[in-house]
C-alpha cells in the first residue's frame, strides 16, 4: 500500500517554501528554512545573522526571533496536520526558555501537532542547536483552525 504523502512530498515542499516560508513576510524576513516535514510535523531553521542579535556583548540571538521561529514552526505543523489547507492563527503559545542560544549557530525548531479538533489544534515544540536533548526552549500552544466558508470579504460577503 503506498503512502499518499510520499507521492506528493516534492509538491508539499514547494508549497511550504512558496506559500508559508517565503509567502509570509515575517518568515521571509527571518530567512526561515525548511529542515523536515511530514504529516503532523514541521522543522524549521533560523539562520544566525548579526542583525538578529539581542545582546551585542554576547552575540546571542534575540528571544523575539526564537519566539517567532517557534510560532511559525508550530503553525506550520498545524497546516501539516490538516487534510486541506486552512487559515490558522495562534490562540496561545507558552514558551519556556531553558538556556540562551549559542552565538553564531542556527536554531532549529521541531513542532508536532498532536491533536486537531473542529476549531482548535494543539502543538508542542522544541528549539535547539541540533540536539533535542539540549533544548534552548520548549513550547506548547493552541491554534485556531478557521473554516473557509466562514471567511468574510471586505464588503461583508462570504468568500
Amino acid at each position: 500500500m503506498s503512502d499518499p504523502f510520499l507521492s506528493q512530498k516534492d509538491e508539499i515542499r514547494r508549497r511550504l517554501e512558496e506559500r508559508y516560508v517565503g509567502g509570509v513576510p515575517h518568515n521571509r524576513a527571518l530567512n526561515l528554512r525548511i529542515v523536515d516535514y511530514r504529516p503532523e510535523h514541521l522543522s524549521l531553521a533560523l539562520p544566525y545573522r548579526e542583525e538578529l542579535v539581542g545582546n551585542p556583548e554576547t552575540g546571542v540571538l534575540h528571544g523575539g526571533c526564537i519566539t517567532s521561529l517557534i510560532d511559525a514552526t508550530c503553525g506550520g505543523a498545524v497546516i501539516m496536520s490538516l487534510v486541506a489547507p486552512r487559515r490558522t492563527a495562534t490562540l496561545d503559545l507558552r514558551i519556556d526558555y531553558v538556556r540562551p542560544a549559542l552565538p553564531h549557530q542556527e536554531v532549529i525548531c521541531e513542532a508536532h501537532c498532536y491533536k486537531v479538533t473542529r476549531h482548535v489544534a494543539f502543538v508542542r515544540a522544541t528549539a535547539h542547536h541540533g540536539d533535542m536533548a539540549s533544548p534552548i526552549a520548549t513550547s506548547s500552544g493552541t491554534f485556531v483552525v478557521f473554516r473557509d466558508e466562514g471567511r468574510r470579504t471586505e464588503d461583508g460577503e462570504s468568500a
